[in-house]
């Protein structure tokens, strides 16, 4: 390893930008990959992800709200996330708007347009705003590299999107702003991943396409020699190397940012049930509410052998489910109308009816109420939840975001808290999280209902086998879970597999000399250049 990756006596740490042709190309899995690889090697290194868009989100120690992707990102560095590494977080409310967080903190909601500056008016907004942002990101990285070996930024979307270009801040406005180099991420097994390095490349300006150092294929099955000629090809064209072809694996992403990667109807994630611990599985249906968040709280599930999760969109997708779960949401007014509009609603209403388990997580929590007060997020006012929980919930202007831990069926549990409303608990059987006193902290049970605004608490193992313990009693399953899944381990296991992509697959020394030295001279101009 040369000394020069070292940050020492405040002196400014490497960086690189891991850029990707398209969203979904792999770029957090490559950037958390790297950060593993690094930290293997000694490097005190960290993610960044100046500006994302995504309803998975997590809460740092100091109550910040960040992407969960950076947060597995930090994870793989083997450090504690902050909101250094994700300052600009947009949560989208609806197709054309999204709430503003800012080093972690919400500070509004705004559309796309008046966002990104759609109108002449809004482009002399935007120009300032853009200015503040730009600057807010850079110095973020800055501390980073300051305390840190190397800074491994993650890009989004596209750096090509033209229409975009002005007002960016996330690709090669960063990327120019900072002097990092760029590596682009293509996903080949969409197909096109020739015509999509080249023509992105092509559609940057020559000052953007200075600092794109290489490019890395991403899902490759097969022959890697019968790839080459392409990539031999490629660099004759573009006058840059290909740093690696990582193959298609299964069972690796990381905690998604933008959407449900999955069928509603498939499986969550590629992952294999494992054959159960008893004599029965359980199978879990999770409703894919509108604006659903935080969909990684069913991960800790998928995870225990035996257990079957599937997400679900039909009522009588919930006929066979011994646990239905109401996942979170950025809209629980919009995701309870859907709820009802779809049928769902009277479904889950008969489960609880006849004493089969249902849980409700955050928005999820919410809907299972008997009124929710929105005055905040919908702007609907009062509105009738549905009734299975002896809970009032009312939405504040200023929003939770907390790190609790408390205790719940006799084990231990942490969480974490982002929500606008307040839940006024006033009957039920018990208290679903307290104190070490036996106080309630949160949530409640109601028959074999359970709701929560924690986050997270399936992660911890103790609590997730009692919980699974009482659903297979309540669904007459002879489901036990399995007295060894640990799910930090499994995550662990995850991050070293990301590690050891980069460093079997990736060209390790060109990825470390571009973080040691910055941009290699001499890259040449792809016409025609950004119009």
């Amino acid at each position: 390893m040369s000394g020069r990756l070292k940050a020492a006596g405040g002196a400014v740490g490497g960086g690189l930008l891991v850029a990707g042709t398209t969203s979904d190309a792999g770029k957090s899995v490559v950037t958390a990959g790297i950060c593993r690889w690094l930290v293997r090697q000694g490097v005190r290194v960290a993610p960044f992800k100046a500006q994302n868009m995504s309803l998975n989100s997590f809460v740092t120690r100091e109550g910040a709200e960040i992407g969960r992707a950076q947060a597995m990102q930090a994870a793989a560095a083997r450090v504690e996330p902050t909101a250094l590494m994700n300052p600009v977080l947009l949560k989208p409310g609806s197709d054309r708007s999204s709430q503003v967080v800012l080093l972690g903190k919400p500070v509004g909601e705004l559309s796309a347009r008046g966002y990104f500056g759609g109108t002449s008016q809004g482009k002399a907004q935007y120009a300032g705003r853009r200015e503040q942002l730009l600057g807010t990101v850079t110095d973020c990285l800055q501390e980073l590299r300051r305390t840190h070996d190397a800074v491994i930024c993650e890009g989004a979307g596209s750096p090509a999107e033209i229409n975009l270009r002005r007002t960016d801040i996330v690709n090669m406005g960063l990327a120019r702003a900072a002097r990092i180099p760029a590596v682009v991420v293509g996903d080949i097994d969409r197909g096109g991943v020739f015509a999509s390095f080249f023509g992105t490349t092509a559609l940057l300006s020559k000052e953007d396409q200075a600092l794109v150092a290489g490019y890395m294929v991403n899902k490759f099955r097969g022959d890697v020699t019968l790839l080459e000629p392409g990539l031999a090809m490629l660099r004759g064209l573009t006058g840059r190397q290909t740093l690696g072809v990582l193959p298609f694996a299964h069972g690796l992403g990381i905690d998604e940012e933008d959407g449900l990667r999955v069928s509603l109807r498939g499986a969550v994630r590629e992952s294999v049930v494992a054959p159960p611990h008893g004599a029965d599985v359980l199978r879990v249906a999770v409703c894919a509410v509108p604006l659903m968040s935080n969909f990684t709280d069913v991960d800790a599930l998928a995870a225990e052998p035996g257990v079957v999760v599937r997400f679900v969109d039909r009522p009588e997708e919930l006929a066979d489910a011994d646990l239905v779960v109401l996942p979170g949401t950025r809209g629980t007014v919009r995701a309870l109308a859907w709820l009802r509009e779809r049928g769902l609603a009277d479904a889950i209403a008969r489960r609880a009816a006849a004493g089969r388990p249902v849980l409700g997580i955050c928005g999820g929590f919410q809907m299972l109420g008997e009124r929710i007060e929105d005055e905040v997020e919908s702007k609907a006012g009062v509105v009738d939840g549905l009734g299975l929980l002896p809970v009032r919930v009312r939405f504040a202007a200023e929003k939770t975001l907390a790190r609790p831990a408390g205790q719940a069926l006799g084990e231990p549990v942490e969480g974490y808290e982002i929500h606008h409303g307040v839940a006024e608990v006033t009957g039920g059987d018990e208290a679903f999280i307290s104190d070490d006193q036996g106080r309630s902290l949160d949530g409640c049970r109601a028959g074999s209902v359970w709701g929560t605004h924690w986050h997270g608490s399936l992660e911890s193992d103790g609590f997730r086998r009692a919980f699974l313990r009482r659903v297979a009693a309540d669904a007459g399953r002879a489901f036990v879970p399995a007295p060894d899944t640990r799910f930090g381990v499994l995550r662990e296991e995850q991050l070293d597999r990301l590690g050891d992509l980069i460093e079997e697959h990736a060209d390790t020394g060109a990825l470390l000399r571009l973080i040691e030295e910055g941009v290699p001279e001499g890259l040449p101009f792809v016409p025609p250049g950004a119009p």
